[in-house]
């Protein structure tokens, strides 16, 4: 049974969208390589490996500092001698900064988060990618999904934070340009407001969770453009969850289909034209 089960890594999986994909790929079977840097305890890659089996799919728990790309080639050579196979990565990987991500201007904030946030969380995803690739161009097959965020299109948190989404998107789309003539689709994935725990664990947000998603809608998303035969169709656009959910028609969690922000955004915007006049 293992050995028919398609194989995924999801990086930075022990907690938020990336433990949250990692659960609905297990929904959906697969094997799943969680990598991330805290192995055990309530939210680490232990945890979210076991709950992975208790699904159907079977988790790997790799603890991995995706700031060295050595210890990430080592992950994708246990890949390949283990399961032989790679059909799915998700690059998801990030960290967030102790210092305030928003409400205080780009001149006062440490340049250093510039550098943590583009390091684990656009180096890191293009490192992942070079080290999978030739797994999935040899098969002639696999997807590479890049979590990223509106703020590729639009100012959100701070100035770092966005440019550093803005580059997933153009990291996706441009490794598509060299995936594509190998069968190999790279996306990049805009979740809307999702409810991580550190979302959750904010005593004050610069935005509202009213309308909001789990974690394991973005999951969904990605099963179902892993079991899509046409997703080369797709391949380097930037694509929202919530629509991937009208058209594959999945839900979420609770059975809800969340809305789509940049559809909301349109519809007020096209309201307030009308009120104009």
């Amino acid at each position: 049974m293992s050995e028919e089960r398609k194989v995924a890594v999801v990086t930075g999986a022990s907690r938020g969208v990336g433990k949250g994909v990692a659960l609905a790929l297990g929904d959906a079977g697969m094997r799943v390589y969680v990598t991330g840097r805290t192995l055990e305890g309530e939210l680490s890659l232990r945890a979210t490996a076991e709950e992975i089996d208790r699904r159907g799919g079977q988790g790997v728990a790799v603890q991995v500092d995706h700031a060295d790309d050595a210890a990430v080639e080592t992950l994708f050579g246990r890949v390949r001698d283990e399961a032989g196979r790679l059909d799915v990565l998700v690059n998801n990987v990030f960290t967030i900064p102790k210092e305030r991500m928003w409400g205080v201007p780009f001149w006062e904030q440490p340049i250093h988060m510039w550098d943590q946030m583009h390091t684990i969380g656009l180096r890191s995803h293009y490192v992942a990618s070079v080290f999978a690739a030739p797994l999935m161009v040899e098969a002639g097959s696999g997807l590479i999904a890049n979590v990223s965020s509106f703020a590729g299109a639009g100012f959100q948190l701070n100035v770092a934070y966005g440019v550093g989404k803005a580059g997933v998107d153009r990291l996706a789309a441009d490794m598509a340009h060299d995936l594509s003539p190998h069968g190999v689709a790279s996306v990049s994935l805009w979740p809307g407001i999702v409810r991580t725990e550190w979302v959750m664990g904010q005593d004050e947000l610069p935005f509202s969770t009213e309308v909001s998603e789990s974690a394991e809608f973005t999951g969904r998303a990605v099963a179902a453009l892993s079991a899509d035969p046409h997703v080369m169709g797709k391949s380097g656009e930037v694509l929202v969850v919530a629509e991937l959910a009208s058209e594959y028609g999945f839900t979420d969690v609770d059975g809800a289909r969340p809305p789509s922000l940049r559809e909301l955004a349109r519809a007020r915007a096209k309201a307030r034209k009308k009120e104009r006049g």
